[in-house]
């Protein structure tokens, strides 16, 4: 396992992170057994970072982590999210606080490494293009909004750092980003859409998020990488009904067809479909790590054994720079 820097923090962080979501839903779907089974595996492979939140499973992957992190030969960094109510934005503390503890209590912990707002960014307070979870910059960054509620609970002793998921509105991501009140932001990044880390051809069609790496990376902020298989239609070609696309000018098919053209200039030199993925953001230095999820044992093995591969070479990262010029051949 190889680590890296976590931005200002100085942690020294594995490149893949134990991801505790829906989609790969280990924590959430699989029985207790398989759970401790496939986390301790990971732990004494080397990854040394456990991401989660309260919506992930309603609940279920923090209560999972609650029994589980003591089986464990030893303690991982661990990390949670806070997603707002918007329908009660005039009470962010109480929400900020309130969600922290009902976290820590689920996962029988006095405090976490990383606490992170969850919700996506839009451009007002209704924002027809973002989801019904958006909040705007304003709230964030204004007296007693969300950054002021995150560092009380810092404050407090209740996490060590401060982040937050750079999704929505690319611009309102970099104003948070550029107000250095962040340790961190989770970055959509991946083979279908590089855009977080890249300038993208005129020809190519989808979410722009505007090199958001490069704005981390000004700030010395880290940056997890979300969605490296795209909910897991670059893993595969079957489908498990837990894919959400979560990006604009998108859907599930439109993906899958992405995702064949990758596929079809790559071929299957570089391993796996799902190795070849993670390969491919694990071939950005400017990342801090990557945020896997998995639903089953073999998951795992199939990437550690990606990480151990290493970045891709400068042949294939070349083949998706014709295919994103062709914007997939679509």
């Amino acid at each position: 396992m190889r680590y890296r820097t976590f931005g200002r923090t100085g942690l020294e962080v594995s490149e893949l992170v134990f991801g505790g979501g829906w989609v790969g839903g280990v924590l959430i779907h699989q029985d207790d057994d398989t759970k401790l089974k496939v986390l301790r595996h990971a732990i004494d492979s080397g990854v040394n970072w456990i991401d989660t939140a309260t919506k992930y499973g309603d609940g279920k992957s923090e209560q999972a982590l609650g029994w589980l992190l003591p089986e464990l030969s030893q303690r991982p960094y661990v990390s949670t999210k806070v997603m707002l109510d918007t329908a009660n934005l005039h009470d962010v503390a109480g929400q900020v606080e309130r969600s922290t503890h009902e976290s820590l209590s689920r996962m029988r912990l006095d405090s976490v490494d990383l606490l992170q707002l969850h919700n996506p960014l839009g451009t007002e307070a209704v924002d027809p293009n973002a989801s019904g979870n958006a909040i705007t910059a304003e709230h964030v960054l204004a007296k007693n909004g969300v950054a002021d509620a995150l560092d009380r609970m810092r404050e407090q002793g209740l996490t060590r750092y401060t982040g937050f998921t750079a999704l929505g509105d690319a611009a309102s991501c970099r104003r948070l980003i550029d107000s250095d009140r962040f340790d961190s932001a989770q970055v959509y990044y991946n083979m279908l859409n590089p855009s977080a880390a890249r300038a993208m051809p005129e020809s190519w069609a989808g979410q722009d998020f505007g090199n958001l790496v490069a704005a981390c990376k000004r700030q010395n902020m880290a940056t997890m990488v979300i969605r490296v298989f795209a909910a897991g239609v670059l893993a595969s070609d079957e489908r498990h009904g837990r894919e959400v696309v979560i990006t604009r000018d998108a859907d599930l098919d439109t993906e899958s067809r992405r995702a064949a053209a990758v596929f079809a200039a790559l071929g299957n030199e570089y391993g796996s479909r799902a190795q070849t993925a993670l390969r491919f953001v694990l071939s950005n230095p400017d990342i801090s790590c990557a945020v896997f999820g998995l639903a089953e044992f073999s998951h795992l093995h199939e990437a550690l054994a990606a990480a151990d591969m290493g970045p891709l070479p400068l042949t294939a990262l070349d083949k998706l720079n014709q295919v994103y010029a062709t914007n997939f051949g679509l």
